[in-house]
């Protein structure tokens, strides 16, 4: 109908949450609230107070301005009956942003030491779609903290801070202590926040988080403030509390330690992928070297078959064992279905040249039993050699470790957390003598320093001094055992040819008597 209007569609509005944590604020707490923009009425916005227990009157001043309306906006005030710490009450916060379905929560101080007149600035990237936190900076502006009364150990040691922070963290933060943040809320939602520490460093943690799970940090200038407020945070311990944090952050990227609070991207701080490793010193370049072309080879590691794909490509005959993607199916001669962990009998492997078995020994929650599975797979096979490698737990890097107390399982390293079996030099060989097999090499091989540095001068230094320090004592300084056993002839197949040699001697005996 020609008079008939189409409804145009309704905008929702953002949903704001201005979040203020407080403890024993009752002097100062109105006050920041005053300050609070009314523009701020173009969103759906409210203003969250948690007061962590003061010990003064800091939830009645908020009760005060709640019932006299005093906001032109919803005030919530609550109470925790048991304090929380500053990390603590900041996850109560967030966890109310997530459970009441804000779009972004603005991190506010009960004594006034951040000025609330930026909310506006400061929300606009978020609201816009170009961040997922902004962290208001007092160290943009040249002399500013200076000025607005930080006091000069204050000032040096957030600068010193910083910048062991950036770098250990590959960072560019003007600083990492502003208290002054706004997230994005759909963003929190991702992070396991509320893992964190329950003290000041919560903080710390979260950048880390934010950083780690490739979100977007934007920083905008603040003017500084410092008045009559009674700082609670011990400066000594959150200095040591923030190092090791990043440190343990960033060594989890190494594979030494493991953090689930940092598990934010799977596979994080890996920057090279596992097919990197054909490029440097590792076991898989190892077996790539030591194979001809023409070899008949199977590659029984756990997918993806990228060993198996350039064994293919440099001229090698090759069938997987297991699972196989489309680009196995593609460059691989055929698969083989079969359960390497199980009880199920394995394939016929005599007819291998070589069969390649990378990071399946230490996974596997059996060895011994998978070895014996082995053994009989191939009881015809004397002339196939088995590749294999595990983990080093005598590595020196695990032993100055377990000396602190730390014995941390993680995604990857020697301490994978799907590790069924530990080993050294000695059990490894132990292992395989016992089921019947004869160790033909056994070598070390460093860390796989390009996988937690890039591929890069230096960590080809650390390969090259790895190697030296592998000649020196290979039970302390070899990060992974790699080795190489072929089957004894089974009591079987002597028997066999006892027997067949007797009868053969027996005939030859006979035919020279007659």
């Amino acid at each position: 109908m020609e008079n008939e209007r189409v409804a145009e569609p309704v905008t929702r509005k953002k949903r704001i949450l201005i979040f203020i944590v407080a403890y024993n604020a009752e002097k100062t707490i109105q006050e920041v609230l005053r300050r609070i923009p009314a523009s701020l009425q173009q969103y759906d916005t409210e203003v969250l107070i948690i007061d962590d227990a003061s010990r003064d009157r800091t939830f009645e001043r908020g009760e005060e301005a709640r019932r006299k309306g005093e906001l032109p906006f919803k005030l919530t005030v609550l109470f925790n009956p048991v304090n929380q710490g500053y990390g603590g009450n900041q996850k109560i916060g967030f966890h109310y942003a997530i459970q009441q379905g804000f779009d972004a929560v603005a991190l506010v101080h009960g004594d006034g030491q951040y000025a609330p007149e930026c909310l506006p600035e400061l929300l606009q990237p978020l609201l816009n779609g170009e961040a997922d936190a902004v962290f208001g900076s007092r160290m943009l502006t040249p002399g500013g903290a200076r000025h607005g009364g930080m006091p000069l150990y204050k000032f040096v040691g957030n600068k010193i801070l910083t910048t062991y922070q950036n770098f250990m963290l590959r960072a560019q933060l003007s600083e990492f202590h502003s208290g002054y943040r706004l997230y994005s809320v759909p963003a929190l939602a991702k992070l396991p926040f509320h893992l964190n520490s329950n003290v000041f460093h919560f903080d710390t943690e979260i950048i880390i988080q934010f950083l780690f799970a490739g979100l977007r940090i934007k920083e905008l200038p603040i003017p500084t403030y410092y008045g009559d407020e009674i700082c609670h945070v011990d400066g000594m311990k959150y200095a040591w509390d923030v190092a090791k944090a990043t440190f343990v952050a960033r060594a989890q990227s190494w594979g030494i330690f493991y953090d689930r609070k940092y598990d934010v991207r799977g596979e994080h701080g890996h920057r090279l992928s596992d097919a990197a490793k054909l490029g440097f010193d590792s076991a898989p370049a190892r077996v790539l070297k030591s194979i001809a072309s023409g070899a008949k080879v199977l590659d029984m590691s756990p997918p993806p078959h990228y060993l198996g794909q350039a064994l293919h490509q440099a001229g090698a005959l090759v069938d997987s064992l297991g699972p196989a993607s489309p680009a196995d199916r593609r460059h691989l001669n055929r698969h083989i279905t079969a359960a390497i962990f199980g009880d199920h009998e394995l394939p016929p492997l005599d007819g291998y040249d070589t069969v390649a078995m990378l990071d399946v020994i230490g996974l596997h929650p059996h060895p011994e039993t998978l070895v014996d599975r082995l053994r009989h797979a191939a009881r015809r096979g004397i002339n196939t050699r088995f590749i294999v490698n595990a983990g080093n737990v005598g590595f020196v890097v695990l032993r100055l470790a377990h000396l602190f107390g730390q014995f941390n399982y993680g995604k990857r390293g020697i301490l994978d957390y799907r590790v069924g079996r530990l080993f050294t030099y000695r059990s490894l060989r132990r292992l395989f003598e016992q089921a019947g097999f004869e160790v033909l090499e056994e070598a070390g091989v460093p860390a796989p320093f390009p996988l937690a540095f890039g591929d890069n001068a230096g960590s080809r230094a650390l390969l090259a001094l790895n190697r030296l320090l592998i000649r020196l004592w290979r039970g302390a300084f070899s990060y992974q055992i790699y080795m190489v056993v072929k089957p004894l002839p089974s009591l079987h197949y002597l028997l066999a040819e006892a027997a067949s040699q007797s009868e053969q001697r027996a005939e030859a005996g006979a035919k020279k008597s007659a």
